[in-house]
């Protein structure tokens, strides 16, 4: 009995990006917040791969998951550029296109943990090669060393870069995660008072130093182009926007960047996308972050 057919060189290399597929698209959004240009890079790195891997020639590569990730990392650090000329003549706050997941999905340290919405904000104000090796080293986990080989640096100057982004993170990110069911309960009692106009129950859920970041690009409507900052003028806003779109809208809560969150939904279009940001050992919010851009909400169909 002959031995069955080998699998082609190109089908094996697919398979092996296939494989990866998941790890490399965690990453390059962490460093992105971006699906559409997380795509993209994947879609570059997977070309690059099967260009090297699947033309069954040249010695075999020792590492394929260190080869993939190197790829993709430095395509996405290519990209950053022109991801931040956009920046530049974006209308209003900017925020990461929402990605959803489940409570089912597995965390572990090959995958890394899913980058909340407030986190990614923050990673926004590093320099591109400062937030590479964050998402690198904290959230997955790789030693200086193997950072270093993927970006082509030395150990020293990825260290010295690390303890720059962690220290600037630090100062900035909130030190206090909440508990998910008492962010969800915040989450429905805050959707309940906005859609309903309820301005007694929602300056109870709101802290008095609360700030808003309303992404509607000037396509959508929006708070405005700078973050709304203070109880009343939150309150304010919010309630002007609420009245007018809750009899169009339905409200489903699910989860987005791993925190708790409200989806709004015009028919079966996506409207909005609702995480907020609490407060320590309070239920009062501190930050909401609102994106109506309907361009960062169309994977979401």
């Amino acid at each position: 009995m002959s031995d069955p057919d080998p699998v082609p060189a190109e089908d094996a290399a697919t398979e092996v990006f296939v494989a990866h597929r998941e790890l490399l698209f965690s990453m390059v959004y962490s460093m992105l917040g971006l699906v559409a240009d997380t795509e993209d890079v994947l879609q570059e790195t997977w070309l690059a791969w099967v260009a090297r891997a699947g033309a069954g020639a040249g010695e075999p590569i020792e590492s394929p998951r260190a080869y993939l990730v190197r790829i993709a990392v430095n395509k996405a650090l290519a990209r950053q550029d022109a991801v931040r000329r956009r920046r530049e003549t974006y209308v209003g706050p900017w925020l990461p296109e929402p990605l959803l997941t489940t409570d089912a999905e597995p965390v572990d340290a090959e995958r890394g943990e899913a980058v909340s919405m407030a986190l990614l904000v923050v990673l926004e104000t590093l320099t591109p090669v400062e937030r590479a090796v964050f998402v690198l080293h904290e959230v997955f986990g790789y030693q200086h060393t193997e950072t270093a080989a993927i970006l082509g640096r030395s150990p020293a100057a990825v260290r010295q870069l690390a303890h720059r982004a962690r220290e600037h993170v630090q100062a900035r990110r909130p030190r206090f995660q909440a508990d998910p069911m008492v962010r969800r309960r915040v989450t429905e009692r805050f959707a309940a008072a906005v859609g309903g106009g309820d301005l007694g129950d929602l300056l109870q859920v709101l802290a008095p130093d609360v700030v808003m970041w309303a992404d509607g690009g000037g396509k959508a409507t929006a708070a405005g182009r700078l973050p709304v900052h203070g109880r009343d003028r939150v309150a304010t806003v919010l309630l002007r926007g609420g009245s007018r779109n809750a009899a169009q809208l339905r409200v489903e809560f699910g989860q987005v960047n791993g925190d708790p969150s409200a989806l709004l939904y015009a028919g079966d279009r996506p409207f909005a996308v609702l995480v907020l940001e609490l407060a320590p050992d309070s239920d009062l919010v501190t930050g909401i972050y609102f994106v109506t851009n309907p361009e960062k909400l169309a994977h979401l169909s």
